[in-house]
């Protein structure tokens, strides 16, 4: 199984689309009426591709598509100005179409484009599309309060679609991280170098709905599209008599500092060090010199700027439980910190750690 997968709950008549993968017995399933709950995997069987053809599609499966599609021809007739404009939906609740804004679909020109896709009324999959004549090596991660993590790498032909990169829900929209695509263009026993093409997108309520398109190329269906190489660098053509002479000179190590058919090396990603396992917060530990003078305010925000800090690099190193030392107090910065835990995806759980060493001083947070 895999993330992506149509899958059908062997309890029941239910289907849904597999968002992740929990652990080795454990999978995250996005039912078709918009929820996401754990299942094991000897639960579900995945739906083959020849059932859809020889059976058709499920009642569920048709259902969903039809609200998917009511949604969406509702949202558009919204930002068109075709009906009263509803009342500004709460927070959760994804981003609001505008009133007035008018669909922008035009001719879809060649380029690489990340595509979100409406797998329920809900739920977008993410994929990336290769509108192009040239194979295209790539990365994709995200970047989430300036800490960055790579998901996954491949390669993707000329004129093809990807497998689904994740699988993000509209409620969540502001706190969607911002996607960081890598894309090397390539072409088998061709002569022209290519840069690589960097590009991190954070979106926007009043730009994302007008970027859907009703029929794109390649996947031949409506979804919300971002070009990853609108202005990407012109190719490099290198005779072959010149790529021999800079190889040469690069082998024998006297190649100039700076060759001008050579793109600079990137520099390299700085290495992300694991906190140790119990980490003290108060503010003789954070700053054993130099806090006096700071008022309440300041020393809470560079608390709370030392505990997100921890915490990203918990999680980008993969540790399984941290313990945040905050002391009892008058309980405002535990407050703040279980306010913030509570609202963070990758935490398993959390809880007081230790009553009979720190009382309710210390929090132990187990992660994903």
């Amino acid at each position: 199984m895999n993330v992506g997968d149509r899958v059908r709950l062997l309890t029941g008549r239910e289907e849904g689309i597999i968002t992740r993968l929990l652990d080795n017995d454990l999978v995250e399933v996005a039912i078709d009426n918009d929820f996401t709950i754990p299942v094991l995997r000897r639960e579900v069987v995945v739906v083959a591709a020849e059932e859809t053809k020889a059976f058709g599609q499920s009642a569920a499966s048709v259902a969903a598509e039809k609200k998917a599609a009511s949604s969406g021809a509702a949202r558009a007739a919204q930002a068109a100005g075709a009906a009263p404009a509803p009342a500004a939906p709460k927070k959760s609740e994804g981003p609001a179409a505008l009133p007035g804004a008018k669909n922008t679909a035009t001719a879809v020109q060649k380029g690489v484009y990340l595509a979100l896709t409406h797998q329920s009324p809900e739920l977008l999959a993410l994929q990336l599309i290769n509108h192009t004549e040239r194979d295209v090596l790539f990365t994709f991660g995200e970047e989430r309060n300036g800490q960055y993590r790579g998901l996954t790498s491949d390669k993707l032909a000329a004129k093809s679609v990807s497998k689904p990169l994740g699988h993000w829900h509209l409620k969540d929209f502001d706190n969607w991280a911002a996607p960081v695509v890598q894309l090397l263009p390539f072409q088998t026993n061709g002569t022209t170098a290519f840069e690589l093409i960097t590009k991190r997108i954070q979106f926007k309520a009043a730009s994302f709905y007008t970027s859907r398109q009703p029929n794109v190329p390649v996947l031949q269906r409506e979804a919300y599209l971002f070009q990853l190489d609108e202005k990407p660098a012109a190719p490099i053509a290198i005779a072959p008599e010149k790529l021999a002479e800079t190889l040469k000179a690069q082998l024998s190590g006297n190649a100039p500092a700076k060759p001008a058919a050579v793109a600079p090396a990137p520099e390299p990603a700085k290495a992300i060090v694991a906190p140790p396992h119990e980490v003290d917060l108060h503010l003789g530990a954070l700053m054993p010199e130099g806090a006096d003078g700071l008022s309440n305010t300041a020393i809470l925000k560079l608390q709370l700027e030392a505990f997100e800090d921890t915490l990203s690099r918990a999680l980008a190193t993969n540790m399984h439980e941290i313990v945040f030392i905050h002391g009892s107090g008058n309980g405002t910065l535990r407050k703040e910190l279980h306010k913030l835990l509570s609202r963070n995806r990758d935490i398993k759980f959390f809880e007081d750690s230790k009553k009979e060493k720190f009382g309710y001083g210390a929090t132990l947070v187990r992660l994903k």
